[in-house]
């Protein structure tokens, strides 16, 4: 291992969402002072306060991810990902990984919290989960099951995420707390009713006042069972019962610990050479379990490092919002009346309205906010200020409309605007009057707010107002397609078109790229390359993500799902004979049926993909892409008494044509032979419709996590105007919208009228569309028949994880 030499040597044991944090900080405040060395536990780094978005489809890993390897690598830093750290010898100053000793000159553990798991009988029993970690997310996932049973054990802020998600995913979904009231530590009685009532009125069972005695079953969980006799039955049990700070590497090196690593003002523990950051920490007796905290700790840390040392860290009351959608929800410092303290409140519960302040001494100590939060965060700065409010008691619940300018310029500068990030009121205002920022996504670029849970965006433009006056104008949807660049997608098309630019380096390079691009823009530009040159394009396999590099779906445990082509949903006897032997051959653990009438094989190991490929002899289904997923027929007039049209061979000609077409997302179809829908044409990106004397044709309908029935583009007599509209269709979509933008947001962007006019009222558009569309289809090469035709499996482009 290279050490640079006239350095001090910086190791950070932990690459979360705090380690992250730190090596920011350290870097933003000197980057040439520290040898960086990084170890992540995990494989990847991402931000855990949006699990709950993944948990429900929303938001994939990529999309959470904080940093790609390609930043540590650009920044000198050295980073071992998924390698444990399993000793620290402090005597000889030695960190010892899974991966050999690096030395250090100053350490910082951040390690994090593992989650609380109750003594109870059964809690080790198979259908039994926590939710912490990715690992737990595709855990839970991989148990989901439509109409089964969840059990979440714990009404606290995770343990109410969590079970939005799976309700979200369509599980009955019980919530059981062992406390009176949900969230009893940030909510008092009257709020905590009203969330229960709204999450009822939702669909979700809440149990109070319920203390498990035994989680019970054969084999897997099937039963709870309860200190007062009573049970319910549970497919899958939740445990969100609160974590404990990991101290486990701390402890043993011999570094004191109480409940948490105990650090001073400064994060320095007990040894002057080692410092500790995050939920893993104590500080002045108190843990920490939310993310505002952290970067304030993080901060302080890299002002400290820096030789500054003006900063110190203050445990401040910490606020907290609940990610549900449809429940507005708002909680900071104390929430309980007592003897000490007073309160304003307001409370509606027809309406579902209540406020609460609760102040000590002229000065407000707490708030709760339910129904309507627009204006705690003029509160809380109040709060964090400790400033005396006696002269506008009657005017903090509804005096001048807290979205005015002059509420925030009331606000305090270290107020936390951000809290899923640390970013304060101060850091904002500054970042616009020093880096000359207008809109709310350059405050995100710049300073990370309002990039985790988006709760923070109208207060920033808020922020942006009052700094800017007269000069903000709002800010809108960013024209440019991220951050990294100013060009928007149709600057950058223009430019590919016009310069000939044929590959992803040449389009950053030719336009200026400020960065090596992210995972938003790369991928992008080599969608939108490959669509202006399908012939002549290169493909660049870094710019694309991890699924559609292996030309696989990786799984949670390092394998992957192989998911063969089956026009039409038809397999012949010999393609099952294959599949099966194949599944023999290399002991694939499941065979699963999709959704979309295929077959998968799950569970292939790296290194036998290119083998299986080559002995299934099939093409690639491209279930891992942006492309044709599958398209779902019944058997139509060939064999059902009620179709009118043969859906089963239009379908599998419709696969057959449409098959390796890269698209801006993915895409699924369907052919329906009759209106019965059997095929549910009606929730596809483009449906077909068999009926009397004709087809209808749909587009723009989905059936994930945003539900949306397809609208009716046309009628259509033949089988052949089918294959042209649809075909049509395609390349306007894949031309038009942006990338990552499903059929039916770019429908509701542009209007079905703009797109049937584009593809069925113009028949000379539509054969230009249709020409370029065959331009692009001739270029399609199947990437499973080039990879097995290697002879080593590194030879294939992009097969690393």
């Amino acid at each position: 291992m290279v050490i640079k030499k006239g350095k001090e040597r910086l190791v950070i044991v932990g690459n979360g969402m705090a380690g992250t944090a730190c090596l920011e900080e350290v870097l933003k405040a000197d980057p040439d002072k520290f040898d960086i060395t990084v170890f992540g536990a995990e494989p990847h780094n991402y931000n855990r306060v949006l699990l709950s978005q993944v948990l429900t489809g929303e938001k994939t890993l990529e999309e959470i991810r904080l940093h790609e390897p390609a930043w540590y690598e650009e920044r000198g830093v050295r980073l071992f990902a998924g390698c444990k750290v399993k000793e620290v010898r402090r005597g000889s100053r030695v960190v010892v990984s899974e991966q050999g000793e690096i030395g250090y000159d100053k350490l910082v553990i951040t390690t994090g919290a593992r989650p609380f798991i109750p003594p109870i009988p059964g809690v080790d029993r198979d259908g039994v989960v926590t939710f912490r970690d990715i690992l737990d997310c595709e855990r839970i996932l991989s148990l989901f099951r439509k109409g089964a049973k969840a059990v979440i054990l714990g009404g606290g802020l995770l343990g109410l995420e969590a079970a939005y998600g799976l309700f979200k995913l369509g599980m009955e979904v019980t919530v059981v707390h062992l406390m009176d009231r949900l969230m009893e530590r940030q909510l008092d009685k009257v709020a905590a009713d009203l969330l229960k009532a709204d999450l009822e009125k939702a669909g979700m069972n809440i149990i109070l006042n319920k203390e498990t005695m035994e989680i019970s079953g054969e084999k897997r969980v099937e039963t709870l069972r309860f200190k007062d006799g009573s049970s319910i039955d549970a497919d899958m049990v939740l445990i969100s019962a609160g974590i404990i700070p990991d101290i486990g590497l701390a402890r043993s090196s011999g570094i004191h610990c109480e409940k948490g690593i105990v650090v001073s003002d400064t994060m320095q523990t007990y040894d002057p050479r080692v410092y500790a950051v995050g939920e893993c920490v104590q500080h002045r007796g108190a843990t920490f379990g939310l993310v505002g905290p952290i970067f304030d700790q993080a901060r302080v840390l890299a002002n400290h490092f820096a030789g500054d040392g003006r900063l110190v860290f203050k445990n401040q009351p910490a606020s907290a919002r609940l990610k549900v959608p449809g429940v507005d929800l708002y909680s900071a410092g104390i929430v309980n009346d007592n003897r000490e303290t007073s309160s304003i409140e307001y409370l509606d519960r027809c309406g579902g309205l209540y406020k609460k302040i609760f102040i000590r001494d002229d000065r407000i100590v707490g708030i709760v906010m339910y129904g309507d939060t627009d204006s705690a965060t003029a509160l809380y700065s109040y709060l964090l200020a400790e400033e005396d409010i006696s002269d506008r008691r009657k005017n903090l619940l509804f005096g001048a409309a807290p979205g005015k300018a002059s509420s925030i310029e009331d606000m305090a500068d270290d107020a936390i605007v951000c809290g899923c990030n640390g970013v304060t009121k101060g850091m904002i205002v500054r970042a616009i009057e020093k880096k000359g920022l207008f809109t709310r996504e350059d405050i995100k670029k710049e300073t990370k707010a309002g990039s985790s849970c988006g709760g923070c965006a109208p207060t920033i433009d808020r922020i942006l107002e009052a700094t800017l006056g007269s000069s903000f104008q709002g800010s809108p949807v960013p024209a440019n397609i991220c951050g990294c660049t100013k060009y928007s997608r149709e600057d950058v098309i223009k430019n590919i078109r016009e310069a000939g630019l044929k590959s992803v380096k040449d389009v950053m390079e030719t336009l200026g790229w400020e960065t090596v691009g992210c995972e938003m823009c790369r991928p992008a530009l080599n969608y939108y390359v490959s669509m202006v040159w399908p012939k002549d394009c290169e493909d660049d396999g870094t710019s694309r993500l991890v699924n559609e590099r292996v030309h696989a779906n990786i799984q949670k445990d390092g394998t992957f799902s192989v998911v063969p082509r089956m026009y039409g949903g038809v397999a012949r006897p010999d393609e099952l004979r294959r599949m099966a032997e194949v599944a023999f051959k290399y002991r694939v653990p499941l065979i699963k049926l999709t959704g979309g009438q295929r077959i998968a094989l799950v569970g292939v190991r790296k290194e036998d993909l290119p083998k299986v490929w080559k002995d299934l002899g099939m093409d690639s289904g491209y279930a891992y892409g942006k492309a044709l997923r599958t398209v779902k027929t019944c058997v139509g007039s060939a064999y059902c008494r009620y179709g009118t049209q043969d859906s089963l061979n239009l379908g599998a000609e419709m696969e057959r044509r449409f098959n390796g077409l890269w698209m801006p997302a993915k895409v699924k179809m369907s052919v329906s032979g009759c209106p019965r829908n059997c095929s549910e044409s009606g929730i596809k990106d483009i449906g077909i419709v068999g009926v009397a004397g004709g087809w209808d044709i749909y587009a723009g309908g989905c059936g994930g996590i945003e539900l949306k029935a397809g609208e009716r583009l046309c009628t259509v007599k033949t089988a052949e105007e089918v294959m042209e509209i649809a075909g049509a269709l395609i390349q306007h979509y894949r031309e038009d919208a942006h990338y990552g933008e499903r059929t039916f947001k770019w429908i509701n962007r542009i209007g079905l009228k703009a797109v049937k006019k584009a593809v069925v009222d113009d028949a000379g558009n539509r054969k230009a569309l249709s020409a370029r569309l065959e331009e692009a289809l001739a270029a399609v090469r199947d990437p499973w028949k080039e990879a097995a035709g290697r002879k080593r499996f590194a030879a294939c482009p992009g097969l690393s994880v």
